[in-house]
């Protein structure tokens, strides 16, 4: 009871993190070793937490995110699992994916059965009975800044192609200074900023790069 009193503080203490915050510092072992935030400056990462091992949910959401490593990779995004389970059991989970669906885990998990981590991030419910991880995904930017969060049902596996697409638009953002509209995917037309004066508005209509339907709405194809 009192252990279960305690972690219920920590997290009150730690807060659920937002979106344009720093994300919360942490220094963790994984069965790639003792890894930290720190680790990851200069790169993007998704920190995604699963509820338990041996878990049929969970063994395919870690089969699809293996699926989905090179893409991330090639955005200069890194993995990164974690749940409340041992060390000892992270290994003998991922050998065992690995000799039944013919798939290598490469990216590392936290062996997080302190919960220092989970409950930094918030991914313990404090009104929850158990005390496993919920099905969180963080995706944080080069500069340790948290830019997206999701949480899923226990019963919910993720889909991945939303998470690949969402890290893909938070990068074109960055990168080209527009917005996303829904259902974007890498190729199609991006939303223009919203002009910031009446001439640039103006302009906007004989500009044959704008496709718009209102001084306010224009979309307009990326130049790489």
């Amino acid at each position: 009871m009192m252990e279960e009193q305690h972690n219920t503080e920590e997290q009150k203490h730690y807060g659920l993190p937002r979106i344009g915050e720093k994300a919360p510092d942490f220094t963790a072992q994984t069965t790639h070793g003792e890894l930290s935030l720190d680790d990851y400056e200069g790169k993007w990462f998704v920190l995604f937490s699963h509820p338990a091992d041996f878990t049929p949910v969970c063994t395919t959401e870690f089969v699809a995110f293996q699926g989905i490593y090179d893409q991330l990779r090639e955005m200069n995004t890194e993995l990164l699992g974690l749940s409340v389970d041992s060390i000892t059991s992270h290994i003998a989970w991922i050998r065992n994916i690995e000799e039944n669906f013919d798939t290598k885990i490469e990216f590392p998990v936290i062996a997080d059965l302190d919960k220092q981590v989970a409950t930094k991030f918030g991914m313990i419910m404090p009104e929850s009975s158990g005390t496993e991880a919920s099905r969180a995904v963080f995706v944080i930017d080069d500069k340790g800044t948290i830019r997206s969060l999701i949480y899923y049902p226990l019963t919910t596996g993720r889909n991945m192609g939303e998470i690949v697409r969402l890290v893909e638009a938070l990068r074109t953002t960055d990168k080209h200074g527009v917005s996303t509209p829904a259902d974007w995917t890498k190729g199609n037309k991006v939303v223009a900023s919203p002009p910031k004066t009446v001439e640039d508005a103006r302009a906007r209509e004989n500009d044959d790069s704008y496709e718009c339907v209102d001084w306010y709405f224009c979309k307009k194809d990326l130049k790489e």
